[in-house]
């Protein structure tokens, strides 16, 4: 999931109050309880959006994976990339509460138009230069079987593992009874103004994630006075809101979709960002004084301001037109043997932006202190950098649950919980709630640690981290030897799964923005701050293309051939938890040199 971020914005003034005075909750500032609750809310509404979209990609517009997983990566990319600007929007002009305000409003906007889909894709099948309609039924086995329907008759569609298909009672006119991989194509028929409005809605999301994630965060810590102790118990408490919300819509969302269709998943989420605006629109006066625009703020900048953020729209919804009209061209490119090089030409404008900015941070950063910096500046902005790459490949991998894990367990998981099939979007609701289980738990291993001068430094913390999340993929192939009958894998192992990569985040991310303030110099923290959220951006896009990885043939969006599917994913989970383990290790290995080089940072 995700931790709440701190800040250094200016606060008010507010160090003569005495806490034992003031009027508290669970002797916290009244305050917090309404921003926990707005939180709370609005974390409901994107992470239910992170259990529904994938499957809506591929189910609803029956776009293929590639498509799918570029999509969604680009779309969470953005989500997490526009804080950078939307702080400093608060900062110097809106105030953090009219921010948080904007953007509540802006992204219901935006749940609300995903509301309306229209009409569902129609299936087709590709080959010869001829389109023929699809048709799913279920079966007696309970799977949905896809037909093409020609005029000799429907053929049921039966997927090979050389990746060919057969097509059962077809003699060959007009089809031949098998086909081989690459002479046949499966897409659906959609209407343009549809994918339009999803697009929009999607690009109004990102834009108002941008102004309410960072600001609402800066407003807890905005509650407590320097050097008030209260604010880590503060910040935990917040922390618990983000999960308590996930928790609610990744398992509610998925089975009113399922239950009532995908309008009323998406209407949810809507409503839960309509109470988060709510909570502050009508606070009453309890959060007069907190987040306040700025002296300096004028009407003409924050007009500016306005009509900056409406240009971010139609920006951000030509990003993700791009990334789903180019999805292939980079998955083609690689097939086709043209490497490095010819791959990354291929990418898509984001992922060419992103990966371009993100690599001349990551190398220019160390550069720049080595020439401007004394030598310990250098080592320990160095660590820094070191520390942010591998928290792209942590958080790379643990962000696959809102795609390829989450398809794979619509395709390839038995979700059976006492004759209830449980969602495919909903399993992933098991990281939340071994967050909140664990989360004390895990604080006090670290005090006990601490106290006996035995708890990890960060660099090993983020080695276990990359370890467990590399660990979490290799429990898959393991759970694969007991598949049944139809090739799924029991929902035990993916629960195994989300325990150890949530123990893997709990080791990981909440160091990770305070390791950033402590190892950056001082007169370039800020910009280290933003290399960290644009760090995050790009390993939830990579996560994209890992996904678009994992590929499996869809008629009408379902699998043509089960035992094709399932090997088709354990192969890529084994090879990133190989990989990820490896690079763990690695990091384990040089972690006494990165700790001298910290110069005793804790």
């Amino acid at each position: 999931m995700e931790t709440a971020t701190d800040s250094s914005r200016a606060q008010p003034d507010i160090s003569h109050v005495n806490p034992a005075d003031a009027d508290v909750w669970f002797g916290h500032p009244r305050q917090l309880a309404r921003l926990f609750t707005t939180e709370m809310w609005e974390r409901f509404g994107y992470y239910g959006i992170r259990a529904l979209l994938v499957v809506y990609l591929t189910k609803f517009y029956l776009f293929d994976d590639v498509a799918a997983g570029g999509l969604y990566g680009a779309f969470i990319g953005l989500a997490y990339l526009t804080p950078v600007i939307g702080g400093l929007i608060a900062d110097r002009i809106l105030g953090s509460k009219g921010a948080v305000k904007l953007g509540a409003i802006i992204m219901s906007v935006g749940y609300l138009g995903l509301c309306f889909g229209g009409e569902q894709a129609k299936p087709v099948f590709i080959h010869g230069g001829q389109t023929y309609a699809v048709q799913v039924s279920t079966a007696v086995s309970g799977r949905e079987e896809q037909y093409v329907v020609t005029s000799a008759g429907n053929f049921a569609i039966r997927g090979q593992a050389d990746g060919s298909i057969r097509l059962e009672g077809a003699t060959g006119q007009p089809l031949p009874p098998v086909i081989a991989k690459g002479d046949y194509r499966t897409d659906g028929v959609r209407s343009p103004f549809w994918i339009s409005l999803m697009l929009l809605s999607m690009s109004l999301i990102i834009v108002g994630n941008g102004l309410f994630k960072p600001n609402i965060s800066t407003m807890v810590g905005s509650l407590y006075p320097p050097g008030d102790r209260r604010r880590d118990a503060g910040f935990t408490i917040f922390y618990m809101g983000i999960n308590l919300g996930s928790i609610g819509s990744q398992l509610i969302a998925p089975l009113l979709a399922r239950a009532l269709g995908w309008w009323a998943g998406f209407g949810l989420v809507a409503v839960g960002m309509v109470v988060a605006w709510s909570l502050f629109q009508f606070d009453k006066g309890k959060l007069a004084g907190y987040g306040e625009r700025p002296a300096s703020s004028t009407p003409r900048a924050r007009l500016l301001s306005y009509v900056a953020l409406a240009a971010a729209v139609p920006v951000s919804w030509l990003l993700l037109n791009n990334t789903l009209t180019s999805a292939a061209a980079a998955s083609e490119a690689a097939a086709a043997g043209s490497g490095v090089i010819g791959y990354l030409a291929a990418l898509p404008l984001l992922g060419k932006a992103l990966l371009t900015c993100f690599a001349a941070a990551a190398i220019g950063m160390p550069i720049w202190a080595f020439r401007a910096g004394s030598r310990a500046e250098f080592q320990m902005m160095l660590v820094a950098s070191i520390l942010i790459v591998m928290s792209v490949v942590f958080w790379t991998l643990f962000e696959l649950a809102g795609s390829a894990l989450t398809l794979f367990a619509e395709r390839s998981v038995d979700r059976s919980i006492f004759g209830w099939d449980m969602p495919g979007g909903s399993v992933q609701v098991f990281n939340p709630i071994f967050i909140v289980t664990l989360a004390p738990v895990m604080a006090a291993l670290w005090v006990w640690l601490g106290k006996r001068r035995a708890e990890p430094s960060i660099p090993v913390k983020f080695a276990i981290g990359l370890t467990l999340v590399g660990l979490g993929f290799l429990v898959l192939p393991v759970g694969a030897l007991f598949a049944d009958g139809q090739y799924r894998v029991a929902l035990i192992w993916m629960v195994i799964l989300y325990l150890l990569h949530s123990i893997g985040e709990l080791c990981l991310s909440p160091v990770g923005l305070s390791m950033i303030t402590k190892l950056s110099i001082a007169r370039v923290v800020g910009m280290m701050m933003g290399v960290w959220f644009l760090s995050i951006s790009m390993a939830n896009y990579a996560g994209g293309l890992i996904t678009q990885l994992t590929s499996v043939s869809t008629v009408g969006g379902e699998v043509t051939n089960p035992k094709l599917a399932l090997d088709t994913y354990l192969h890529t989970f084994t090879i990133i938890g190989i990989a990820a383990v490896a690079i763990g290790i690695g990091l384990l290995l040089v972690s006494p040199l990165l700790k001298k080089w910290m110069h005793g940072v804790q």
